[in-house]
């Protein structure tokens, strides 16, 4: 019999941080479609918009573990509730970061430290935190960073975020190349805009998005979470189990003008 793709999770468990709301929200209930089993990292674990509940009506668990990524000892807790929890982490999603705004003439060491420790320390150590548990068990894993098309082009305004999204994924190569030999593949997704409550301020205003949506040159639109969502299920499933080290851009043909 022909040998088919699969994508199917059943069995696998998926830590994603940052699951409360928009992006991790819509991963969390894709991987949890595909079969997986969900470790929510919640900044705050008393507003988590409905995604246990939307978890579990997917047939799936669903944990909720305060995760504060910037305060890495509160994080390695988390790691380790879920591992407790259900014996195993097979997927991390390094889901959450954020940027703060400011031309590079008025930027401050605070906000450079901020953006950077939300985007590139956080994914450093806890992949690594991670990937240790995956080693330890016998090897075998999928981590899943979040980068950005402002990691490939330059963003007036965001100097600090581009250089850390450019920092994940050039990361994602490098742990992609250490942790091959224990079967471990690294891969980042880089959207483009997506609709969140994240960007809803800044795609608020008429004159932002219409140059948005002229500079995603090919669909000329704002990406939906699904659509980020999907690319993930897939670096996490077997059908993908021959990728590591790519960052897949998502950006409707942005980065290629």
């Amino acid at each position: 019999m022909d040998e088919l793709p699969s994508f199917d999770l059943s069995g696998q468990v998926a830590l994603v941080t940052g699951a409360g709301r928009g992006l991790g929200r819509s991963i969390a209930l894709a991987l949890a479609n595909a079969g997986a089993d969900l470790a929510l990292g919640l900044r705050d674990v008393g507003r988590d918009d409905g995604v246990v509940e939307a978890v579990e009506r997917l047939g799936r668990r669903a944990i909720r573990l305060p995760m504060d990524v910037t305060n890495l000892p509160q994080s390695y807790a988390a790691i380790e509730a879920a591992i407790s929890h259900y014996e195993r982490i097979d997927i991390l999603v390094n889901n959450a970061g954020g940027s703060i705004i400011d031309a590079a003439i008025d930027a401050q060491e605070a906000d450079f430290d901020t953006v950077i420790g939300l985007n590139v320390k956080s994914t450093f150590f806890l992949s690594q935190r991670v990937a240790k548990h995956m080693i330890e068990r016998g090897g075998g894993g999928r981590i899943i960073n979040m980068s950005s098309q402002a990691g490939a082009v330059a963003l007036p305004g965001e100097a600090i975020y581009c250089l850390a999204k450019a920092a994940v994924s050039h990361l994602t190569r490098c742990l992609a190349v250490e942790w091959g030999p224990h079967g471990i593949n690294v891969n980042a997704v880089a959207p483009t805009f997506i609709e969140t409550p994240g960007t809803a301020p800044a795609l608020s205003d008429a004159a932002f998005r219409a140059d948005t949506v002229e500079r995603v040159a090919a669909l000329h639109r704002v990406g939906r979470p699904v659509e980020v969502a999907g690319a993930v299920v897939y670096l996490a499933s077997p059908a993908a189990s021959l990728v590591t080290g790519h960052t897949l851009m998502i950006d409707g043909g942005w980065t290629v003008r």
